[in-house]
């Protein structure tokens, strides 16, 4: 079965191929052989060949690898360090919101504060409510 090839935008195409040329100027400053650092950081030189050439379809773990090789391995850590917009959005939802005290409501729409004095005085006592009271549980007997 055929391998799909996913779409890279022309944007991360040309920013996968300006880290990669940032790496290859990094190993020439060096003066190290594509071969040294083929062999250093466990990889191919053909996936070197690719790293350097900003190909998608390689792996970060074997950039990171001929980063480390290079002494470049504190830029890792500079990856999504300063995320502005996501840091804009996290306190955008931050925000509290102000809202009155919950009041309970009865079914016709009066307060439990303006009922709560009848729960001092009996219940009238209706027709079903004695038959209730008259009549033993099951549970009684």
């Amino acid at each position: 079965m055929a391998r799909e090839k996913s779409i890279i935008l022309p944007s991360l195409q040309r920013l996968l191929g300006g880290i990669g040329e940032n790496i290859r100027l990094a190993r020439l400053r060096r003066k190290l052989s594509a071969a040294q650092i083929a062999e250093r950081a466990g990889i191919t030189r053909n996936t070197l060949r690719s790293v350097e050439r900003g190909d998608p379809s390689v792996m970060i773990g074997a950039y990171a690898k001929v980063m480390f090789c290079l002494g470049l391995e504190k830029d890792l850590g500079l990856i999504a360090h300063d995320d502005e917009l996501g840091r804009k959005l996290q306190d955008a939802n931050l925000l509290i919101k102000a809202r009155a005290p919950k009041v309970k409501q009865s079914v016709d729409g009066g307060t439990f504060a303006q009922f709560e004095s009848l729960l001092d005085k009996p219940l009238p006592v209706t027709g079903k409510l004695r038959r209730l009271l008259k009549t033993k549980a099951p549970w009684d007997k």
